[in-house]
């Protein structure tokens, strides 16, 4: 490792606006990010698993989620900074293991918002709006606007964020409510068993569909964990980080029981099993036709895929300004404009994300990328986690995790399922990332490992530690 001297304005041209967000707004930004998995997405769990595979898979998912939002809670209090697991991983495992980290959060949120500008483009062209025979311009309407929204300034972004979020929230509700009298219990065990181990009504493709539907059952909750990319930006991190993750987590598990039940509960597993759009499908199953609520929810449905994709076009921006303060990436994709806002950080994954949207209209692939990468960086920050409890018990932490190492180990142990998941559901999409990781680490072996700048809050963080290490040692 080396570190290379930077000027005294480095840092100047590098700052985002503290104060921006309170607990509410952190809140709203983790339900923003998940809400456009209860409009699609995880539907497809049901062809992979029927709805008892999928029930498992969501419940395990919830655990794995769960607990790591309460690890994260700790790890955002203590070491409040713009990197967020990167930084985490920083101080937990070095260099290498805090931009592994990065990179894995990095590709999470710089292709999950290709793959939900491909779905917006599809709801665009199933509603008939504008006149579209071809995506490319909603795709390109999309980033443009949002990182417009972004770049002048995080609380606007942050309060336009919770509005078109509240809108989804309560399309959700008014959707719950509408399917509640058309709910039947045997319609969740429609699909017809196949003859695989273990298949019954219950399970109808066997112990395997289990594991198959894991994926899915992670777009409940997908992307919750990017809250603490915020820290920088909120009022009091220390108390607001812990208050807004664990507040937003409760909200998604909430809508998550929710909808894996009324849905297919209303309209039938198999009627829904392989949609894009399973909530307008499901209310016109149950109710006969179209009716008022089928094209409310379609609509709204639209605002729940633009909130996630606003909002994660905010997460992608903060890791990678992160990772390039501190020159583990170009340098000059840190710099702040006037508004204090990283503006190279939002234009540069965004116009890859549009080249991508267009080049392969496949959002099923992006996702399923998207998905490995946040795997990954969920098993590095329990690491993380663990590894810090074990090794500075004595760090100051105004947050404490309930069940400390334990609750993490679990995460632990349940985002390796997934990661397997990942390679059983889509191989190609697996090996795409890794190849994407395979050049990222090649990158900080051969050249960013000895640029570092030791000024950035995540290294400064990590060199107090090391001191106070030898200072015990002597």
């Amino acid at each position: 490792m080396a570190y290379q001297k930077v000027g005294e304005d480095y840092l100047e041209h590098r700052q985002l606006k503290r104060g921006a967000a309170g607990w509410v707004l952190l809140a709203g930004l983790g339900v923003s990010y998940v809400i456009s998995g209860d409009f699609a997405g995880w539907s497809f769990g049901l062809a992979q698993g029927g709805w008892g595979g999928l029930l498992i898979a969501t419940a395990l998912m919830a655990t794995m989620y769960t607990c790591m939002v309460f690890g994260l809670a700790e790890l955002a209090a203590a070491l409040p900074v713009a990197g967020a697991g990167y930084g985490f991983a920083r101080r937990a495992l070095g260099p290498l293991g805090g931009f592994a980290t990065g990179v894995a959060i990095l590709i999470e949120y710089a292709i999950a918002p290709a793959a939900i500008s491909i779905f917006i483009g599809g709801y665009v062209e199933t509603l008939g709006l504008f006149g579209l025979t071809n995506s490319w311009p909603v795709y390109l309407f999309c980033y443009v606007v949002f990182i417009g929204i972004h770049a002048y300034g995080v609380g606007e972004a942050l309060r336009v964020m919770f509005v078109i979020t509240g809108v989804a929230v309560v399309a959700l509700l008014a959707y719950v409510v509408g399917m509640i009298p058309k709910f039947d219990a045997d319609k969740l065990f429609d699909i017809v068993p196949t003859d695989a181990v273990g298949a019954s009504s219950f399970l109808p493709f066997g112990f395997v569909g289990v594991l198959g539907a894991l994926v899915y059952g992670i777009w409940f909750f997908l992307a919750v964990e990017g809250v603490p990319l915020a820290a920088e930006e909120a009022r009091d991190p220390r108390r607001d980080m812990p208050r807004g993750i664990i507040a937003a987590m409760a909200a998604l598990l909430v809508f998550a029981a929710l909808i894996l039940v009324v849905t297919p509960g209303g309209a039938g597993s198999d009627a829904v099993k392989s949609a894009d759009n399973p909530l307008p499908l499901a209310v016109r199953a149950a109710y006969g036709g179209d009716n008022l609520l089928a094209q409310v929810v379609n609509y709204v449905g639209l605002a729940g895929l633009v909130a996630s994709f606003f909002s994660i076009i905010y997460a992608y921006s903060r890791q990678l300004f992160a990772l390039s303060r501190a020159g583990y990436l170009p340098r000059w994709m840190s710099r702040t404009g006037r508004r204090k806002t990283p503006y190279l950080a939002l234009i540069v994954p965004g116009t890859i994300g549009f080249v991508l949207a267009v080049a392969t209209k496949d959002g099923a692939l992006l996702i399923n990328i998207a998905v490995f990468g946040a795997a990954v960086s969920y098993v590095l920050m329990m690491v993380s986690h663990i590894v810090l409890r074990i090794r500075e018990p004595n760090m100051e932490r105004p947050y404490r995790t309930p069940g400390g190492a334990i609750t993490t180990g679990v995460a632990l142990v349940l985002a390796l399922a997934a990661v397997v998941a990942t390679f059983v559901v889509d191989l190609l999409a697996s090996g795409i990332t890794a190849g994407i990781f395979l050049v990222a680490i090649a990158y900080f072996w051969f050249y960013s490992r000895h640029r570092l700048v030791a000024a950035a809050p995540e290294e400064e963080f990590a060199a107090i530690q090391q001191a106070e290490a030898e200072l015990a040692d002597d």
